[in-house]
């Protein structure tokens, strides 16, 4: 009968172990070709797939060795045996390290693994070596023939075996559930691979049962998308996922939950909020799939199954967000609702959940309702309308039109110039206002195209003032940072306006300023091309957002504009009129002509002209016009 702890030499075969070469050599070519990202868990991966390769080859070199039979050979036979199996368990020990690498285990549990699994293989070893040199163990005839002695190996494979399983468990809250699951699967095979070796009397599959565990970690951990802490797929995997349930017909409940502070990729979620999210997904919905869109979105998806009660699991859900809310004060959204065949046939999910998101409040849980869709159809329709104009390329495009607002000179007490503002007047929609469709522009990247069509069209009615003897200094055009990285940015302007036959200085452009030093300096590249021309240039919205005092006086901008929001804080208190007074003024000694927008009453007036104000502009003197009524404004010159 055969020694439980024994293996035998007799019926081994070299053809596994050079699969098993030939299967390290794919994954290292692969590793090669492909992106990875090249993590200390990744370096510690390579490290074992180039053991069990060199494992391999000495194991084929010890059984060859033996089979000759030869005396002389014997110390060679005990190192090659020595080194093949230090090497396995060398395998079993960078698997342990690899586990708490990668699950980012507690540093001080860490240690204590690191220091089991080290002392673990040295003892083995020491064994091993103590076992062959008193003959208990592996033992060579004088003949050269193998004398099986206690299997030292096999107690050392269970050893590791135990730790290892150990370890997997003291980390199961850290894992997704179906990598672990994976892990399990792969693993209970080797296990049950390698000891039904002993039964068969075989001893050639001990190397590919150390590869099986290998090729899981490359899939699960290298390129599987799911994300090893949450369980979280890419979101391409999202879109394959409610198409394929449209598909099947199959009727699923979606959840988003949007965390505003983490959208950055240098910003993790918080433990608490990773916790929740993973036992939502494996506790609550037994067949959900996590979806990542970014470090702070995340989006869940339940088939429905009959008998179950989503919309209790759903208020369990947000009832403990909502706890966790007010525990740790992390802003949040989530919108959660069931498969809408509107929805599914154009496979727009993403796009719904994010406009829904647009549109409520942070710390708000919102179901989608009939007037979500509707928004949305919206939403659609005007991204449909805003190609169909960036391709059909007409600058005289009759869906967009060019209003505008009349700016006040304190000093000529007269309006003289006046700001552009696009409209859309769309078949399905009627009139569309800038702040339903400029952001989708310049997501879409066709908002250059509207810029140059408002251009064409305000340089045409430039072209009329001025033919009818109108006295004016220059219409200005808002213009998207975005469009100045283009190439062609400034011969576009430049051909547009010498097309229409008009003086430079008859048009002027509002840029806001860029916080990235790229755009900085292009920004000033392309301002100082066009102001050759004659063209003039407005810093938009100053007093909102980022503002670098530097940067602004070294751009050659002409006319600075305060924001509404600063004409409003100039009426608060002394105090913050001091401030804007003397913002102002200082811009205005450095002989930059100050605009003041959003005036909208005698007392905005008042205030603004006494902080050096030269420009005003607001719905105390008129509202957005069609671009042809500013000849109510605009004086003739006297013949």
């Amino acid at each position: 009968m055969l020694n439980f702890l024994e293996t035998s030499y007799s019926n081994y075969s070299r053809a596994a172990e050079i699969c098993v070469i030939c299967l390290t050599i794919v994954i290292f070519i692969l590793l090669l070709t492909s992106y990875v990202n090249r993590t200390r868990a990744f370096r510690i991966f390579c490290g074992i797939v180039g053991i069990i390769c060199l494992a391999a080859i000495t194991n084929v070199c010890f059984n060859e060795t033996i089979k000759l039979q030869n005396p002389k050979l014997n110390l060679l036979v005990y190192i090659l045996r020595w080194l093949y199996e230090g090497m396995l368990f060398n395998v079993f020990f960078l698997f342990t390290l690899y586990i708490i690498v990668i699950t980012n285990y507690d540093h001080k549990k860490s240690r204590i693994v690191a220091i089991a699994s080290t002392a673990l293989f040295l003892t083995i070893m020491a064994t091993d070596v103590l076992l062959t040199v008193t003959k208990v163990g592996f033992v060579l005839g004088e003949d050269g023939t193998v004398i099986h002695g206690t299997n030292i190996f096999m107690v050392g494979y269970i050893a590791f075996v135990i730790l290892i399983a150990v370890i997997i468990f003291a980390i199961r809250k850290l894992v997704y559930k179906r990598v672990l699951y994976g892990f399990y699967g792969v693993m209970a095979l080797s296990i049950a691979l390698r000891f039904g070796q002993l039964f068969m009397n075989e001893s050639s599959l001990t190397t590919i049962t150390f590869a099986f565990p290998t090729l899981a970690m490359l899939y699960i951990m290298h390129s599987n998308p799911y994300n090893i802490s949450i369980g979280t797929l890419d979101i391409a995997s999202f879109e394959n996922t409610t198409k394929s349930l449209y598909t099947k017909h199959r009727d699923f409940i979606i959840m988003s939950l949007y965390l505003p502070d983490y959208v950055g990729e240098a910003k993790e979620i918080p433990d608490v909020v990773s916790e929740q999210i993973r036992r939502f997904a494996a506790k609550l919905f037994h067949n959900a799939l996590l979806f990542k869109v970014n470090n702070g979105h995340f989006l869940l998806v339940a088939k429905k199954l009959k008998g179950k009660d989503y919309r209790s699991y759903v208020q369990v859900i947000l009832r403990e967000f909502g706890a966790q809310y007010l525990k740790h004060r992390i802003p949040f959204k989530i919108v959660y609702g069931s498969s809408i065949e509107e929805i599914s046939k154009i496979n727009a999910y993403l796009s719904l959940i994010e406009n829904i998101n647009a549109s409520i409040p942070e710390n708000s849980m919102h179901s989608i309702n009939e007037k979500d869709i509707e928004r949305f159809r919206k939403h659609l329709y005007v991204i449909s309308e805003l190609e169909d104009i960036y391709k059909n390329g007409d600058l005289d495009d009759p869906r967009v039109l060019v209003y505008c607002q009349p700016v006040y000179n304190i000093e000529t007490r007269r309006f003289d110039s006046a700001e552009s503002l696009m409209r859309l007047n769309l078949e399905k929609m009627g009139m569309v206002y800038p702040d339903m469709f400029i952001s989708l522009a310049e997501q879409k990247d066709f908002i250059h195209k509207l810029t140059l069509i408002i251009l064409n069209k305000t340089c045409q009615s430039v072209k009329r003032f001025m033919n009818e003897g109108f006295n004016f200094k220059r219409i200005s055009v808002n213009v998207s940072a975005l469009e100045l990285k283009d190439e062609s940015f400034c011969k576009d302007i430049i051909e547009i306006i010498k097309n229409n036959d008009i003086p430079g200085d008859k048009i002027a452009i509002e840029l806001t300023e860029s916080t990235s030093e790229l755009d900085f300096d292009i920004m000033k590249k392309r301002i100082n091309i066009l102001k050759n021309e004659g063209i003039k240039f407005y810093l938009d919205d100053f007093g909102t957002g980022y503002s670098n005092m530097e940067r602004i006086i070294e751009l050659p901008f002409d006319i600075i504009k305060f924001d509404r929001s600063m004409v409003i804080a100039s009426g608060v208190n002394d105090r913050s009129l001091s401030i804007v007074k003397n913002l102002a003024r200082m811009f205005s000694d450095l002989e930059y002509s100050v605009l003041y927008e959003g005036v909208e009453d005698s007392k905005d007036e008042d205030r603004c002209v006494t902080m050096a104000a030269k420009y005003l502009q607001g719905y105390k003197y008129s509202r957005p016009i069609p671009v042809d009524n500013l000849r109510e404004f605009f004086k003739q010159s006297e013949a």
